[in-house]
């Protein structure tokens, strides 16, 4: 494979550049969308979330798909918090 002369090579390298600094700047944006709307949303996970969206997955089976791991961790959270205070209190009684 042949090797570009330098300046396309720094040409390429500026194009890659201002692409990557184009997809923060947007990822920054929807950053503050996602904290105003109360998402709890990181900008790792909007990233992904993106990528997804950008590959074909449906916006709004992925925001269902969230709710519901998110309703599943609250509810072993719940669950793992209860257990362990009906631990605590046997063992004191003991």
């Amino acid at each position: 494979m042949p090797v570009p002369p330098p300046h396309q090579h720094h040409q390429q390298q500026q194009q890659q550049d201002d692409k990557r600094q184009a997809a923060r700047e947007v990822v920054d944006i929807l950053h503050e969308i996602s904290t105003i709307l109360n998402t709890h949303l990181d900008r790792t996970e909007l990233s992904l979330c993106v990528s997804l969206i950008e590959n074909g997955v449906n916006p709004e089976a992925l925001a269902a798909v969230i709710k519901e791991l998110r309703r599943e961790a609250a509810t072993t959270i719940t669950t793992t918090t209860s257990s362990a205070a009906a631990d605590a209190a046997s063992a004191a009684v003991e």
